[in-house]
């Protein structure tokens, strides 16, 4: 057991997903909030807001900059935030310039924005992965559909059933998810810009013109105002993958009952050993799925208490956010790794297949 099993040196093989947990990465991280304070210069720039070859001298000193990982853990620990202090090094590595470094914006923005560029990414990665999952469902259908399975109700038999219906009650409710993600994107990868109080005071009357010209430079939505205190997207992101988990819970769940010996309708061409009885192959991917399916569903709860945010920011339940969403989604990625490599690995008793 260990604080998280997502990046534990061997239990992440077994639960974890190494191209999602690779968004949640200090450097991606650190990457993501640099491509921020870059776009905003050259954004203000082409506005007016601050001179040109300031825009130019901060871009520069993003593309060579190296942090100093250990003040910023210092005063992260003193700000509860990185923002303070990594924009004082940035400052200092933009010289004569570093005055124009994040003119107008603030820490949420910041980090807000880093988030919704990373989750972009999650987003393309889940959207190719659940395409994956279903091709390979409808090829199990194609192959087993026909065949009859056992269909059972309060875990009693009931009658016998195409296969196919056992499949679709997997493959549709993930094709269901895959048809809300791109409400889901739309109002997650978004833009986060709003200066000290939402605001964006010390723009005047050119703040509409750096958020949209920002906006455009990242890839990212412009919401017509900030939403530092607003996480209902957030929520529902956080739902839709509990949702996927849970989708992918229940195939599992069925596999598992399916591939008993006594049952025998799923056969595995591979699964876990045991250390005192060789003989066993352990459906392990479906047991996997299940247990991320209840983690996430745990979790999802906790993502609705940060919708409460105290007036216009909230350090607690932003707080709470950083402690959870990023859990979810790599048990996301990770649930839809496994579920891809279980379903290639079955096949229905009593088929030449």
């Amino acid at each position: 057991m260990t604080v998280s099993s997502f990046d534990h040196p061997f239990l992440a093989g077994f639960l974890g997903d190494a191209e999602t947990a690779e968004l949640f990465s200090a450097k991606a991280d650190l990457d993501a909030m640099l491509a921020f304070e870059a776009a905003l210069a050259s954004a203000q720039a082409a506005a007016g807001v601050i001179p040109a070859d300031a825009a130019a001298a901060i871009e520069k000193a993003v593309a060579g900059f190296r942090a100093d990982t250990s003040a910023l853990r210092e005063a992260t620990a003193r700000d509860g935030v990185v923002v303070p202090e990594l924009v004082r090094q940035l400052r200092a590595a933009a010289g004569e310039h570093g005055k124009h470094v994040h003119f107008g914006a603030t820490s949420q923005d910041v980090i807000d924005t880093s988030l919704a560029l990373r989750l972009n990414k999650a987003f393309a990665l889940f959207a190719e992965r659940l395409g994956t999952i279903d091709a390979a469902l409808a090829g199990l259908d194609k192959r087993f559909g026909q065949l009859e399975v056992m269909a059972h109700t309060r875990m009693q038999a009931a009658i016998a059933v195409p296969a196919s219906r056992k499949i679709a009650s997997w493959r549709e409710p993930l094709a269901r998810c895959g048809e809300r993600l791109p409400d889901i994107r739309r109002d997650v990868a978004i833009l986060h810009f709003g200066g000290a109080a939402g605001t964006l005071d010390r723009l005047g009357d050119k703040a509409d013109a750096v958020s949209q010209a920002l906006a455009t430079k990242l890839g990212l939505g412009a919401p017509k105002r900030p939403r530092h205190s607003e996480r209902d997207g957030i929520a529902a992101y956080a739902s839709w993958l509990s949702l996927v988990t849970g989708s992918l819970g229940k195939t599992g769940q069925d596999i598992a009952l399916m591939a008993q010996n006594e049952v025998g309708e799923i056969r595995l061409a591979s699964g876990g050993g045991s250390s005192a009885m060789p003989h066993k192959v352990n459906p392990v991917g479906a047991e996997a799925l299940v247990a991320l399916a209840r983690f996430n569903a745990t979790l999802v709860a906790g993502m609705h208490q940060a919708l409460v945010h105290e007036n216009e920011r909230s350090g607690a339940a932003w707080t709470l956010e950083w402690l959870i969403l990023p859990q979810m989604t790599v048990a996301a990625g990770a649930g839809l790794r496994i579920a891809a490599g279980l379903l290639a690995a079955i096949s229905f008793s009593g088929s030449s297949g």
